[in-house]
């Protein structure tokens, strides 16, 4: 059953894609893409009861050979033979996976029916976004890198369609490109680790890795490199420093394609990537460590943009940039589970978050601005209320999802000595909750900024967008507990499901420590919440405008994020662009002068050829002709053809050899 599970949205997609545009109504056309995406989850049900009811941990279908076996000499010269199957392969992580794509997808795909029920291009929306969940099946369950990477390239592609959906706008095309050409940069770096495993190993097989790392049939230092270009392709889709710029300006799409791609499918490949080759990375150790470090500075660096950030969904991307960062803490230190717990319950309240966003904006007739909001929770209660729950649990309130996956990242990152990784994802948890109940103040607390334009249509949303609030809503409140630790009277289910398809062993800390670390997590949290509170409700923003006005030039750095997008701009971009005028330059003045030199030379040299040719060989040519016509001129006048002539000739021919005779003798 599992291979059926990208089956249908493909189906969706053809139908909404070819036929939808123009013979569709709205209605069959969302129930096009919601039923696939729905066989798709019950599929994923289906297959999850299969795999707890069968004895063996793995299942792999292959569905037929996509290149053939050929011999090749390896890296240290053994010869194997290399070939690659169309095949998939479906296990407790392949489940998590493919449960959180089409469940939470599917939901989002049912809010999309009252958000986009006024745009004109409806049937090319729903058709993108089945084809995004394709896509992202398809890297999910493939067997291999091979068939892992085409669902790699498909969510970049479909990310470059639906940011740039609404493409007459130039703020949104540009913002598709740049997600585009900035995830190519990481797919490099994939298709480069991929090459090497081609070269070292002869096998893409994520099977085939795993029992290769365990036989030591790869070195160390090959297997950190190759971990590393790996990295760089999860970087660029998981949006971790340096490639992380794209997936802010990835707001211009529509919301439920925030949602999409931040909660339930792109940002979580490079994550489920590391997972998926945990052997890998786990052998190298050092990769493991650079993981764990790029994800806690990528988790406090992005947070401290959240502070500053004006536009609502801006303020949700930077928070994804930063949670995600939390998942690669988790892998990092070797908590495998607790990364792709993470990943479970964030796709619950960031597909929650964005989504009741987009109410906020829906209700606002388009506005994003916080500053143009406040005192909405009268207005709009129903989303004020799964708002509110998705900022507790994002905060890392106790009782909630994000309290239970953070704190196991947390406790796993000190339990594996790395305190430093620790210390600075507790300090992203407190800054995490700040700039979440800032947002959740600035928009549903204090005075009225609404537009009166604005303010003259303000409603709450319809059913269709209150209903898929209010499921992820209890998704995000009681889906943590799958994952309650045993300090807390649970038996860590999440993280024994999976310990057939990560090969993780259970870190063991005391139960008063770990008590205690939850403790100053939440305190930490409540510190947040509390500063939030206490700057944005009691205060009124003053706090945020005095420390603005006191440290203007750090104020400034975080409003511009850092400038990073000016230097790539300036010195990558700018740089990529005057090396590429200066390629023109030389193949204008070198190059090009080289050719059209060679032809002007080729043009003299056939003049002074035509010159020759024409003067001195056609003129001789046409000099002897002259003179033969000359001389012929005099002889053609004595052929006249009559005899008397002739025999007048003859006579005077014989008088004359006569006289000539008679002279000389």
């Amino acid at each position: 059953m599992f291979a059926l599970i990208p089956l249908f949205p493909l189906v969706g997609t053809l139908l909404n894609g070819i036929l939808g545009i123009r013979y569709f109504s709205k209605k069959t056309v969302h129930t096009i893409a919601v039923g696939a995406v729905g066989l798709s989850f019950l599929a994923s049900i289906w297959s999850l009861v299969g795999l707890l009811r069968s004895a063996e941990p793995v299942v792999v279908k292959t569905l037929y050979s996509w290149i053939p076996g050929s011999l090749v000499r390896l890296l240290g010269g053994r010869a194997a033979t290399v070939s690659f199957d169309l095949a998939f392969r479906y296990d407790s992580l392949a489940a998590v996976m493919t449960l959180v794509v089409t469940g939470v997808g599917l939901l989002i795909h049912i809010y999309s029916v009252g958000y986009m029920s006024h745009d004109r291009s409806y049937a090319r929306f729903f058709a993108y976004m089945n084809l995004f969940t394709f896509a992202m099946l398809i890297l999910v369950l493939g067997a291999n890198l091979a068939v892992m990477f085409i669902g790699w390239e498909g969510v970049g592609l479909c990310s470059y369609l639906l940011i740039g959906f609404w493409f007459t706008k130039d703020s949104a095309a540009n913002a598709g490109k740049k997600a585009f050409i900035t995830n190519r940069v990481g797919d490099f770096g994939f298709l480069l680790g991929a090459a090497l495993l081609i070269a070292v190993l002869g096998t893409l097989d994520t099977a085939g890795i795993t029992a290769a790392v365990e036989e030591g049939s790869i070195d160390k230092g090959l297997a950190t490199a190759i971990a590393l270009l790996l990295f760089l392709g999860a970087t660029g889709k998981s949006a971790q420093i340096p490639l992380y710029t794209w997936l802010p300006d990835a707001m211009e799409g529509p919301t439920p394609v925030s949602a999409l791609i931040h909660a339930a499918t792109m940002v979580t490949a490079g994550v489920y990537m590391v997972a998926r080759l945990h052997a890998l990375f786990s052998f190298s150790g050092t990769a493991l460590t650079v993981v764990a470090v790029v994800g806690a500075l990528t988790a406090v660096y992005a947070a401290s943009m959240g502070f500053v950030q004006n536009d609502i969904k801006r303020v949700l991307a930077y928070s994804t940039i930063s949670q995600i960062g939390y998942m690669f803490v988790g892998l990092g230190v070797g908590a495998f589970s607790a990364g792709v717990f993470h990943l479970m319950t964030h796709a619950f309240f960031k597909s929650l978050l964005f989504l009741a966003a987009g109410s906020v904006i829906h209700a606002l007739s388009g506005e994003q601005d916080m500053r143009k909001m406040g005192g909405l929770r009268k207005a709009v209660p129903k989303t004020y209320a799964v708002f509110m729950v998705g900022a507790l649990a994002i905060a890392g309130v106790p009782g909630l999802s994000g309290f239970f996956s953070k704190d196991e990242i947390l406790v796993a990152a000190f339990a594996s000595g790395s305190y430093a990784v620790w210390a600075l994802g507790l300090l992203g948890a407190g800054m995490t909750a700040f700039y979440m109940f800032r947002l959740i103040f600035l928009t549903f607390y204090g005075s009225d900024r609404v537009e009166p334009e604005a303010k003259h249509h303000l409603h709450e949303s319809p059913g269709v967008m209150i209903v898929p609030l209010a499921i992820l809503a209890g998704l995000s409140a009681v889906g943590g507990y799958i994952g309650l630790p045993r300090v807390l009277g649970g038996g860590q289910w999440f993280a024994r499901f999976l310990a057939s398809s990560t090969g993780e062993h259970e870190a063991h800390l005391a139960a008063g420590t770990e008590i205690l670390l939850m403790l100053v997590s939440t305190a930490v949290a409540l510190a947040g919440i509390y500063g939030a509170y206490h700057a944005y409700v009691k205060n009124e923003g003053r706090p945020a405008e005095r420390f603005a006005a006191r440290f203007k030039a750090l104020y400034r750095l975080v409003v511009h994020t850092y400038f990073v997008d000016e230097f790539y701009n300036g010195v990558i971009v700018g740089g990529v662009l005057k090396l590429g005028r200066l390629c023109a330059r030389f193949d204008e003045r070198v190059v090009d002068g080289a050719v059209n030199g060679a032809a002007w030379l080729t043009r003299k040299v056939s003049s002074l050829s035509i010159g020759f040719d024409t003067h001195v060989v056609d003129g001789a040519v046409n000099g002897i002709g002259t003179v033969h016509r000359v001389f012929s001129a005099g002889l053609r006048r004595l052929q006249t053809g009559y005899v008397y002539n002739y025999a007048l000739a003859i006579v005077l021919g014989i008088v004359i050899v006569i006289s000539l005779v008679v002279t000389v003798f």
